[in-house]
């Protein structure tokens, strides 16, 4: 076991960034990670003295979605274990979204599967013009299942249709264009971007930004509660316990296409 923490944890000031730190794994999510990153964000949303949060990754990239060891291995678990799992990662989600101070994400590489669910669950995203984005869940098998609510949300159904059942992977400018990413910005201004960001955010009243955020999510009839997250989390429990999943996994960790795509045109 790794004993280094995934996810750090910084403030200054009014400020508070938190970084997925798992850059030899391209911060991909595993169960400590999505623990970690729950944590976070419900200790911040308590936290009177925070304002403003940024979210973004170690190293060259965003997050790489989830850790595929990590699935695999979830979905040999038992049932009740392995949607126990499941839970957790999604209630991670959950508190991104719910958390009352206004939350811009920093992104840089690729924001992949959960990454590119991260986008849609903050306030603001601020992407480098060379991101690679995507949801390629199905070419492994499974479903983009824990970070539907807030995707679905952010691009609307059409462009959600597309991009969860093709796997394919785009530039940010595209992001931007279907409004995953708020902001697309040369790679060498990125943090003059996020900074510019931060500082119209805390130019607003923090008790407004909270009750603007509140309101937004009342009128927001996918604003997931907690049947439409248990919901989730039954869909990714069941979809990585299943043989296709468990052949998509093993075929990627083995660098080898999974059996439905041997002898495909």
């Amino acid at each position: 076991m790794n004993d280094k923490p995934p996810l750090r944890l910084e403030r200054s000031g009014p400020v508070a960034r938190v970084v997925l730190d798992r850059p030899e794994q391209r911060n991909a999510f595993d169960d400590r990670l999505a623990a970690r990153l729950r944590e976070a964000f419900e200790a911040l949303a308590a936290d009177a003295e925070v304002r403003v949060v940024v979210l973004e990754g170690t190293g060259d990239f965003f997050c790489a979605g989830g850790d595929l060891a990590w699935m695999r291995r979830s979905g040999q678990l038992p049932p009740e274990r392995n949607l126990e799992d499941a839970r957790a990662f999604a209630a991670a989600f959950a508190a991104v979204d719910r958390c009352p101070k206004a939350v811009v994400a920093k992104v840089r590489g690729a924001a992949l599967g959960g990454g590119a669910g991260l986008l849609a669950a903050v306030d603001v995203a601020v992407a480098a013009a060379s991101t690679t984005i995507g949801f390629p869940e199905v070419k492994l098998g499974i479903v983009p299942a824990a970070i539907s609510p807030y995707v679905v949300s952010r691009i609307g159904w059409t462009a959600a249709r597309r991009w969860f059942l093709t796997g394919e992977r785009f530039d940010a400018a595209t992001a931007h264009r279907i409004g995953l990413v708020s902001e697309v910005v040369p790679d060498a201004d990125l943090d003059a971007a996020v900074d510019r960001v931060v500082a119209a955010l805390l130019s607003s009243g923090p008790e407004a930004v909270a009750r603007c955020k509140r309101l937004m999510k009342g009128l927001n009839a996918l604003a997931p509660d907690q049947v439409l997250i248990d919901l989730t989390a039954r869909n990714i429990a069941d979809a990585r316990a299943s043989a296709e999943a468990q052949e998509g996994l093993s075929a990627f960790l083995e660098k080898r296409k999974p059996s439905w795509v041997r002898g495909a045109p």
